[in-house]
């Protein structure tokens, strides 16, 4: 009997334990978002926390608790962390880094939408992230001037009706996946009443770093649309897929979804050929494509992950010997004024 009693206590407190992993909106409320409490956490020395509080005072940190969990405790070049943990050479002034690398705020008709190329546009569909990483291309952008309410996406849609010529939208934040399920529902409603749209393209780096956020709520809405679906993931290194980022990805393979990944390539977290082969072999066991190997935008506090144009190009070169062809990811930069990536 006492042995019932102690099996039967066990199991329930493994279903709490679930259910709290299961809601990735309690996951994201309680991402690390001090300082010296990630620095605690992975037991790094004192010394950083001056530097790291200048940091977020620039750019907030923000880290779940599910990608805390892939860093190395003490280890100040795990390539993970590096991407998280706030520097005070953030605040050092770098010629040609600035607030708004790709000029964003040139191509926005409406509010929230920003339409740079041909045939698609993008649209802020929330200004949160799960994550801030610190080489982000918009840490400086102005989400509070791109959050419309519903009733201020009707300038925006309209504006998709209007141009026959689109025919993807696409929802970027932020992240958009940051928005609840009955936001992102209405939304990709309203797109797929355009006929002349075709595809519902997101760009999230949730999957990675709260593999619980694809939930059945997600999948119901995803799963239903006449459009046909691709999710662009963003990971950097092959240590960011753990089981359940596999696990995610299969989900979303199983709604339908075409899964492509775009990676930023950054010193001291992927710059080598063994880690960039490694990171293309570990996305096509997850089922998803090497897409784009960006070159860092030169947003400002983000200088010392720049790997110069000759070290990037030379690094592709020889990636080639190692990986075929449809595990090579293409190697651009965003020109501000381009119609579309340019190749390097």
């Amino acid at each position: 009997m006492q042995e019932n009693i102690i099996i039967s206590a066990s199991e329930t407190q493994q279903q709490c334990h679930t259910m709290v992993r299961s809601n990735w909106q309690q996951q994201l409320s309680q991402a690390i978002r001090d300082p010296q409490v990630l620095c605690e956490r992975l037991g790094l020395d004192s010394d950083l926390l001056a530097g790291a509080q200048l940091g977020h005072e620039l750019f907030e940190v923000c880290v779940p608790e599910a990608y805390l969990a892939k860093i190395a405790p003490a280890d100040l070049s795990d390539p993970l962390l590096l991407q998280v943990l706030p520097l005070g050479k953030e605040a050092s002034t770098t010629p040609g880094y600035v607030a708004d690398p790709l000029e964003e705020a040139d191509h926005q008709p409406a509010k929230g939408l920003i339409h740079k190329y041909a045939n698609r546009v993008l649209l802020i569909a929330s200004p949160a992230c799960a994550i801030n990483c610190r080489y982000c291309f918009r840490r400086h952008f102005p989400y509070s001037e791109n959050s419309p309410s519903r009733a201020q996406w009707q300038e925006a849609l309209e504006y998709l009706r209007a141009d026959p010529s689109i025919h993807e939208a696409i929802l970027s934040g932020g992240d958009p996946l940051a928005a609840s399920d009955r936001q992102l529902a209405w939304l990709a409603e309203q797109l797929e009443s355009i006929p002349h749209l075709k595809r519902l393209r997101i760009h999230t780096r949730l999957p990675v770093v709260i593999p619980d956020r694809i939930d059945d709520a997600l999948l119901g809405w995803l799963s239903k649309s006449r459009l046909q679906k691709v999710v662009v993931l963003h990971i950097n290194h092959a240590n960011e897929i753990d089981q359940a980022v596999v696990d995610a990805c299969t989900r979303l393979k199983q709604a339908g979804v075409t899964l492509l990944n775009q990676s930023v390539l950054l010193k001291g977290v992927n710059d080598s050929v063994p880690t960039l082969a490694t990171l293309s072999e570990r996305l096509f066991e997850a089922g998803v494509l090497p897409y784009y190997l960006h070159v860092l935008d030169p947003v400002q506090g983000a200088a010392h992950f720049d790997v110069p144009d000759a070290v990037a190009q030379a690094l592709v070169k020889e990636l080639l010997e190692h990986l075929p062809g449809f595990l090579m990811p293409r190697l651009v930069r965003e020109v501000p004024g381009k119609m579309s990536k340019t190749p390097l």
